[in-house]
C-alpha cells in the first residue's frame, strides 16, 4: 500500500481537475510530491464508483476547453496523483491512522455548509453529523496522542483567510479535549491561507471533469511553509488579500448574482452561465452591475485598473462557448454564497466608498436575509 504525503478530504470535481491534476503534473516532472488519499467525508453510498475510479492506476481524465491568449484550447489530460480513495465512516481507522502517521499535508474543499457548527460539535466522538472543523479536530487529535508530528492544513474553500478562520474553528473545539491538545494544535500545526480559482464545469464518467485552461492557486507565504508542488499555476504570494478580493468580489459574486436572477425569474430555458451570457436580458446587466457597482469600491482603495483587467478576463471566462457550467450547480448553498460574496462586499465596499450605491447587489443581500428569517 502506497504512502501518501497528501490527505485530500473533500471529492469535488473542482479538486479533480485543480489540485489534483497540478500534483499529478508535478510527479510525472520527477518532483518528491504526493500522493494524494482521497477521503469522502459524505458516506454517500450512490457516489462509490466515482470514488473507486479517483484512484484507478490508469488515471481518470481531465478535459480543458477554451480559449487562451486568443488561441483555441481542447485538450486532455491524465491525472494520476490519487493513489487510495477511502470513505467515511467504513474507513474511518485507515483515515485516521494516514493522518496520524505519514500525512505531512491535509487539503480540503468542503461545501460551504460543512464549516456551519452544530450540536453534534460539542461531543468528542466521531460522526457523520459533525462539521468539517469537528473532523479535522478528531484526526488531528489521532496525530497528537500518536506523537505529534508537525503537519501542515491547507483548506482550499473559497472563505477569506481561509486557514486562520479552519484554525479558530478547530481550536474552539479543541476546547472540549485535553488542554495539551490546543498547544500541540498552535505550535505544531503550520494553517495556510490560501486561494483557487478555476472554473469547472461538469463531471466525467466515472470521475474526472471538465475545466477552463484559466487556473490560479495563491498560496500565501509564511514560515515553515510546505509547497505541495511546484507548478506553473501555484504562486506564493505575500499577502492573499488582493488576489481573495479580485476573485471572491467579481468572479464569485457575478455568478452569485446571475443565479440570483436566474433563480427569482423561475422556470428559465437557460440552463448554463454562457447561455446568461448571450442573453440581452443578462450579460450586459452583469456588466454594467461590474462598472457601476463593483469596480468604484475597488477604485477608491486605487484598485481600478486591476478590477477592470480581471473583470473583462472574468467576463470572458463567464462566455466560454465550451464551457457547460451549470446555473443549478453554482445554486447550490445559495443564501450561504450570497452572505459571503455579496454581503461581505457590500460590508467590504462601505468602509473604502461609504457613498457608493449598489441597489441591485442590496436587494439580493436583502432577499436572501428576508429568506432566512
Amino acid at each position: 500500500m502506497p504512502t501518501s504525503a497528501i490527505v485530500q478530504f473533500g471529492t469535488s470535481r473542482f479538486l479533480q481537475a485543480h489540485v489534483d491534476l497540478f500534483v499529478s503534473e508535478a510527479m510525472a516532472d520527477g518532483q518528491d510530491a504526493g500522493p494524494i488519499t482521497v477521503v469522502q467525508t459524505s458516506g454517500d453510498a450512490s457516489r462509490a464508483h466515482r470514488l473507486k475510479a479517483l484512484a484507478a492506476p490508469s488515471g481518470y481524465e481531465v478535459r480543458i476547453k477554451g480559449i487562451e491568449n486568443g488561441a483555441l484550447v481542447d485538450t486532455s489530460k491524465t491525472v494520476s496523483s490519487i493513489k487510495r480513495a477511502l470513505s467515511l465512516p467504513d474507513d474511518l481507522g485507515e483515515v485516521a491512522k494516514i493522518v496520524a502517521g505519514e500525512a505531512r499535508i491535509i487539503l480540503s474543499n468542503t461545501a460551504d455548509a460543512g464549516y456551519r457548527p452544530n450540536e453534534a460539535d460539542k461531543r468528542t466522538d466521531f460522526s457523520l453529523e459533525i462539521s468539517y472543523p469537528a473532523k479535522l479536530t478528531w484526526f488531528l487529535f489521532q496525530r497528537f496522542k500518536g506523537g505529534g508530528a508537525p503537519i501542515q492544513v491547507m483548506p482550499a474553500e473559497l472563505i477569506p483567510e481561509n486557514g486562520k478562520v479552519l484554525r479558530d474553528l478547530v481550536l474552539g473545539i479543541a476546547a472540549l479535549y485535553p488542554s495539551e491538545f490546543s498547544d500541540w494544535l498552535r505550535a505544531k500545526v503550520t494553517w495556510v491561507n490560501s486561494l483557487v480559482d478555476r472554473i469547472v464545469s461538469e463531471p466525467l464518467e466515472p470521475a474526472g471533469a471538465v475545466a477552463e485552461p484559466y487556473a490560479l492557486w495563491a498560496i500565501e507565504d509564511q514560515p515553515g511553509l510546505i509547497l505541495p508542488c511546484v507548478h506553473p499555476c501555484v504562486q506564493v504570494v505575500k499577502d492573499l488579500e488582493q488576489v481573495e478580493t479580485l476573485k471572491l468580489f467579481i468572479l464569485n459574486l457575478g455568478h452569485t448574482y446571475l443565479v440570483s436572477r436566474w433563480l427569482a425569474a423561475g422556470n428559465s430555458p437557460l440552463h448554463f452561465v454562457r447561455e446568461l451570457m448571450d442573453s440581452p436580458d443578462y450579460g450586459p446587466d452583469l456588466e454594467d452591475l461590474y462598472r457601476r457597482e463593483v469596480i468604484p469600491a475597488f477604485a477608491a482603495q486605487d484598485r481600478k485598473q486591476e478590477a477592470e483587467a480581471y473583470a473583462a478576463t472574468t467576463i470572458d471566462r463567464f462566455k466560454n462557448p465550451f464551457l457547460d457550467h451549470k446555473l443549478a450547480d453554482i445554486a447550490q448553498s445559495h443564501d450561504e454564497k450570497i452572505n459571503r460574496r455579496i454581503a461581505s462586499f457590500l460590508s467590504w465596499s462601505r468602509k473604502a466608498a461609504p457613498s457608493l450605491q449598489t441597489p441591485r447587489l442590496d436587494a439580493v443581500a436583502n432577499t436572501s436575509v428576508a429568506a432566512q428569517s
